[in-house]
């Protein structure tokens, strides 16, 4: 059985993208019907749900991380400075193995960190948890997309937080719509692209917690803008 680490995985998409196509094009095999430009809206939708402990959260990570430089590097950073003002966060690891193939031979194994915020929700008083993702958008971007997964890419922030349910209907979308381009692209669709694979990086079983020790030297980076607000960031959307 063949196993594959995260290079080897990166080896496979770049061969993917590069290698001239021999097989025959999924469009010749199935018709393929263009992306509804309501999926575009329903995306909108469903970013909008957001509560307003949620809009809270997400409008003190941008003001942590405005004029910080690449938010991905950032991330214990965040969660030294979620902590420092109260929050429960902490920064969290998934990993898993997937199989693919028709008879399932082959398997490759991922992992991933995004940090994971418990707030009380307004409403019920019950702790509802928030998965903070600093480089969302990224995660689906594709090599060879359509115009129409263009503008949906558009619609997703590259800062997500959220909670497990609408991280869910945002995957399940997305992955339907990057379907829907590779399809009209005439190419097969990588085992790494499909909604089971994505869903693993932040809803996977196996998820543990990250120590991240408390800095007060980088705690304290940036600290002068604790007092200012925004609403929205123009360079993280």
């Amino acid at each position: 059985m063949g196993s594959f680490g995260e290079e080897e995985l990166d080896e496979m998409v770049r061969d993917y993208i590069e290698s001239d196509q021999s097989i025959t094009p999924v469009s010749l095999m199935r018709t393929s019907k263009p992306l509804p430009r309501k999926s575009q809206s329903s995306l909108q939708d469903i970013i909008l749900e957001a509560k307003d402990v949620e809009t809270r959260v997400l409008d003190r990570v941008l003001m942590y991380v405005r004029g910080m430089g690449e938010p991905n590097s950032l991330k214990k950073w965040v969660v030294m400075r979620l902590q420092r003002d109260g929050y429960e966060a902490s920064l969290c690891k998934t990993s898993w193995v997937s199989t693919f193939g028709r008879k399932k031979v082959f398997q490759f194994s991922g992992d991933y960190e995004y940090i994971d915020v418990m707030i009380v929700d307004d409403n019920t008083g019950n702790k509802a948890r928030l998965i903070l993702d600093m480089d969302f958008r990224s995660q689906f971007e594709l090599a060879r997309p359509t115009q129409t997964y263009k503008e949906l890419m558009n619609t997703i922030p590259s800062i997500f937080l959220g909670t497990e349910d609408r991280l869910d209907k945002i995957i399940s979308l997305l992955c339907s719509a990057a379907e829907e381009s590779f399809k009209e692209k005439g190419l097969h669709i990588p085992p790494w692209r499909k909604a089971m694979y994505m869903r693993s990086k932040w809803l996977s079983e196996n998820c543990k917690k990250v120590p991240v020790i408390p800095n007060p030297g980088l705690v304290d980076l940036g600290a002068s803008d604790a007092g200012k607000s925004t609403a929205c960031c123009s360079s993280i959307f």
